[in-house]
């Protein structure tokens, strides 16, 4: 298994813990950005900065990543494609993607840019709390083991 961060937008609190897991249960990781980010100097942990554009980091990720890997993502087309790929995909609130919910989040996220777009409702998502890290942190752990386990 290898995560992959999609960089633009994932908070750093989540990046913080990504990065002591990578370095702790040695994961190899990979932030995918559209510019800079800062990582620790570790053998486990990289930077990929990619072009601006649209979907750059996203389209990096999509054509790297393997079955089994993990993308961390708040972006549910991406998430859509990391599935159909045989990966998996984590959102920062905690929320993991499969085949049997990514078709309603993809709707409800469709639904969401319609309404922001006809002006109905304006502004993003609420920012994360304590208890998102937190559900993060643990979908996060029991995802690493599973797959730790599964290569042993």
């Amino acid at each position: 298994m290898r995560i992959w961060i999609d960089g633009d937008a994932c908070p750093n609190t989540v990046k913080a813990i990504l990065f002591k897991a990578a370095e702790r249960r040695q994961v190899e990781t990979t932030v995918v950005a559209n510019h800079f980010v800062r990582t620790p100097n570790s053998r486990w942990i990289h930077c990929l900065q990619v072009p601006q554009g649209f979907d750059m980091a996203d389209a990096t990720i999509s054509e790297r990543l393997a079955p089994g890997d993990l993308v961390i993502t708040a972006d549910v087309p991406l998430a859509d494609e990391v599935i159909g790929k045989g990966a998996l995909a984590l959102n920062p609130r905690g929320t993991l993607y499969d085949a049997e919910n990514i078709k309603s989040h993809l709707a409800r996220r469709d639904m969401r840019e319609e309404l922001r777009a006809s002006g109905l409702v304006s502004g993003g998502p609420a920012a994360l709390s304590e208890k998102d890290i937190q559900q993060f942190a643990n979908a996060l752990d029991r995802l690493i083991t599973r797959a730790l386990r599964s290569d042993a």
